[in-house]
């Protein structure tokens, strides 16, 4: 597991590897300052996010990018906060303005094989 923490922000990698299959679920915490994902590899294809925010005081987003960089070498904001349109980055899908409390799910149904970077980035 790769780790970066960042003014309020932590990425977490995550590995979609070759070879598809059925879909596969990722549990997903969300909290102050940090983002926690299990498992931390699947499988290629069907990808569903089980997003938790446990706050406990926050609003937090989910954002999927895919990504070859290392997390440490993200490219960042003045503000510290991630450049989602920075280069080397593809954002994949999010979730926007999840409550404290709240449980969204996330599906992608074909997260194709490579790394990727889980983060909150509000």
């Amino acid at each position: 597991m790769r780790r970066l923490i960042m003014a309020s922000i932590m990425a977490l990698g995550l590995v979609a590897a070759g070879c598809g299959g059925g879909g596969e679920d990722v549990d997903i915490t969300l909290q102050e300052f940090a983002v926690g994902a299990v498992p931390s590899s699947v499988p290629a294809g069907s990808v569903t996010f089980n997003i938790e925010n446990k706050g406990p005081d926050d609003t937090h987003e989910f954002v999927v990018i895919r990504t070859d960089l290392d997390p440490t070498a993200l490219p960042t904001e003045e503000n510290g906060s991630v450049s989602e349109t920075g280069e080397g980055m593809e954002v994949v899908d999010e979730v926007e303005d999840i409550p404290v409390g709240d449980t969204p799910t996330l599906t992608i149904d074909d997260l194709t094989a490579g790394s990727y970077v889980l983060i909150c980035n509000i």
